[in-house]
């Protein structure tokens, strides 16, 4: 056997062998790399700031619920009134929801590490409203000795519904997908409800008792802000943030 046909025959039984280990199509198939968030240039970056205001007569909307099925809820309860209305000294509209709609299509960002907390204590759900990033994570706590139940109808997401019998007990979630807004409410206790807007992005606020808002850290662009509130509806204005600027938009909402 010449030098040669000695070379082919051995490269052919090593292509043999390493057929016959590797099982042929049996690979372990490599784990697609999630795509990197999309690079925001802090030098760059500016807000949006303003005040949501409430136009009319706030007298009778603010009322005062009846916690007298559970006298765990009599005693715990820190506020007795309702939330659906809070108006400021200055008319300041708060529990606002404020945040992005259009002007990111086309962008990724990283899922925050840090958790969002529902709070269940008083027998009242702390935060009102909130936000999240779709994927992040969502704890559930009930910090009252008494019974409650979380039960979440969100339209496009997963429903869930689970009873915390225990003080204490922690329960986790997330949403998969963008929704404004996510309706909780509690079974056991029918005045308590909170509403939870779902993000794939950062960009968004509540508004204080003032009616105040900043969204902060936005990559110079055009964009329509939305701003919801649970029983006046929503409102949409177009905005352009320059770079390393501050956009001022002001909503108000009338009722009456």
């Amino acid at each position: 056997m010449n030098y040669r046909t000695a070379w082919a025959f051995a490269l052919m039984l090593v292509l043999v062998v390493a057929g016959a280990c590797g099982g042929g199509g049996d690979e372990t198939p490599v784990a697609p790399v999630a795509p990197a968030a999309d690079p925001i240039d802090p030098a760059t970056v500016g807000s949006v700031m303003g005040t949501i205001t409430f136009e009319g007569s706030a007298d009778g909307l603010v009322e005062e619920i009846r916690m007298n099925a559970d006298p765990v809820c009599l005693k715990e309860a820190t506020s007795t009134q309702t939330e659906y209305y809070v108006v400021g000294d200055d008319g300041g509209l708060g529990n606002v929801f404020i945040y992005v709609k259009e002007g990111l299509e086309g962008r990724s960002f990283p899922i925050p590490s840090d958790v969002v907390t529902l709070d269940q204590r008083g027998c009242r759900y702390t935060p009102h409203v909130f936000g999240i990033h779709v994927d992040q994570t969502l704890v559930i706590v009930n910090n009252d000795p008494t019974l409650h139940n979380i039960h979440a109808m969100p339209a496009t997401n997963q429903e869930f519904n689970t009873g915390q019998p225990i003080q204490g007990m922690k329960y986790e979630r997330t949403f998969s997908t963008p929704e404004i807004m996510v309706p909780f409410k509690c079974d056991v206790h029918g005045w308590m409800n909170a509403y939870a807007g779902v993000l794939n992005h950062p960009y968004f606020a509540v508004t204080s008792e003032n009616g105040a808002f900043d969204i902060s850290n936005l990559p110079p662009g055009d964009y329509v802000v939305e701003a919801w509130h649970e029983t006046m509806g929503v409102q949409t204005e177009s905005v352009t943030v320059g770079e390393g600027a501050t956009a001022e938009l002001n909503f108000t909402f009338a009722i009456g």
